[in-house]
């Protein structure tokens, strides 16, 4: 395996001496059993980070929960994170006290999906029009799972279901389950449907529990995922760390994006045991674009999990955390209207990410991207308190006058 890999480090040993070294030389980095990690585990086993003088000590985590108390501890100091996560982490959410938090860079954009189970499928269920039907006429409430409170996933299920008109706070129920368990309670019965990375929704389909109703990228083609985040402290005591992390990652986001060859036995590599544990039939198919749903279609995303894309996918976009802010704020996760601006500068830390890709030729977008969703809403970060009051369905509808079940 190690043979195909050949990091096309732009930097020699040298460049970790003098003022520019590493406070800090070994790194022990959090992830969650899911393809989106890949850039962290080719960045930490195949090379890319010793020329940049770090070691980086991979900790497999079994749930956010769990990686967040470990970010908060210390016992981590960097980790695969969810935006939500850090900017929970950050403002205090769920009961623990606020912890300044960094967001360092976005380490992939697309690929998560929204899953039902073969029960629905065969009672009928095959699409969103066909779900709403049925939480108006079944009488019985379905259960839907999440993988965290302020996570991606919650928040792409709950958009999802709002556009179909069924209130995700009122008219289901919603449970938080970690990734790799998705599929075990959907075979359980224990839940409906559920919303997570990969390789959880492909599980789910090759088992023959459930289908894939639709994809994150359908409902926001190249939205933000997974970054890499830490604590302020962390940046601030070792900036020059932070930077080499930025650094050794983003050579290896550039690796897993160059060609399919690559993509392939990044594959390989993290279907290990001590990584996500599963077939490389399951993982590679939409590690690499190509997806069957498990309801007849078949097709090439347009816009597959990506992790580079010459910088696009790794730019801690303001506008991508102000855009996280704007639905806790409509969910109800946030009672008073924030500065949002003000919350996206204070964690991700765009200055430190412009000179970690500016060092290594990669263009540094702007900070503010524009962005249309599948209902037609653009995002843009230009107003978001009036972008958080312009939906129908939020925590304070009433779901009979909205129309919804």
């Amino acid at each position: 395996m190690s043979e195909q890999y050949q990091p096309p480090h732009s930097n020699s040993l040298d460049w970790v001496g003098g003022s520019d070294a590493p406070e800090k030389r070994s790194l022990n980095l959090g992830f969650m059993a899911l393809t989106d990690s890949a850039s962290l585990i080719v960045a930490a086993t195949q090379q890319f980070a010793q020329p940049y003088g770090l070691t980086l000590k991979l900790q497999r985590q079994s749930s956010w929960a769990g990686l967040r108390e470990r970010l908060h501890t210390g016992e981590l100091d960097a980790a695969q994170s969810l935006y939500g996560l850090v900017y929970g982490m950050h403002l205090g959410l769920g009961g623990a006290a606020p912890l300044p938090m960094a967001v360092l860079m976005g380490l992939a954009q697309n690929g998560q999906s929204i899953n039902l189970s073969a029960r629905l499928q065969s009672a009928g269920v095959r699409d969103g029009e066909a779900l709403a039907r049925y939480v108006r006429q079944a009488g019985a409430r379905l259960t839907f799972a999440h993988t965290f409170p302020t996570g991606t996933h919650a928040m792409w299920l709950y958009y999802w279901l709002a556009s179909l008109g069924i209130h995700p706070l009122r008219d289901v129920d919603s449970v938080v389950v970690p990734p790799a368990q998705m599929v075990a309670h959907l075979r359980a019965g224990r839940i409906d449907g559920f919303c997570a990375g990969e390789p959880w929704g492909a599980q789910a389909v090759a088992q023959g529990q459930g289908f894939t109703v639709c994809t994150s990228q359908s409902l926001w083609a190249d939205h933000p995922e997974k970054v890499l985040g830490c604590t302020r402290e962390f940046v601030e005591t070792c900036p020059n760390a932070a930077r080499a992390l930025v650094m050794a990652v983003l050579e290896a986001s550039r690796f897993l994006d160059a060609n399919v060859e690559n993509r392939s036995a990044a594959a390989s590599l993290v279907s290990a045991p001590e990584f996500l544990d599963t077939p490389l039939e399951v993982i590679e198919p939409r590690f690499c674009g190509r997806y069957e749903d498990g309801n007849g279609q078949a097709w090439l995303d347009p816009h597959p999990l990506r992790f580079c894309a010459q910088g696009a996918v790794n730019m801690p976009y303001l506008s991508d955390g102000m855009w996280f802010l704007t639905q806790f704020r409509r969910w109800g996760l946030l009672r008073e209207e924030p500065d949002y601006l003000a919350l996206a500068g204070a964690v991700q830390q765009t200055a430190l990410y412009a000179e970690a890709a500016s060092s290594l030729g990669l263009a540094v977008p702007p900070a503010l991207r524009s962005s249309r969703l599948f209902d037609g809403k653009l995002w843009d970060g230009s107003d978001p308190a009036a972008y958080a009051r312009s939906f129908e369905l939020h925590a304070l509808t009433d779901a009979r006058q909205a129309g919804a079940c």
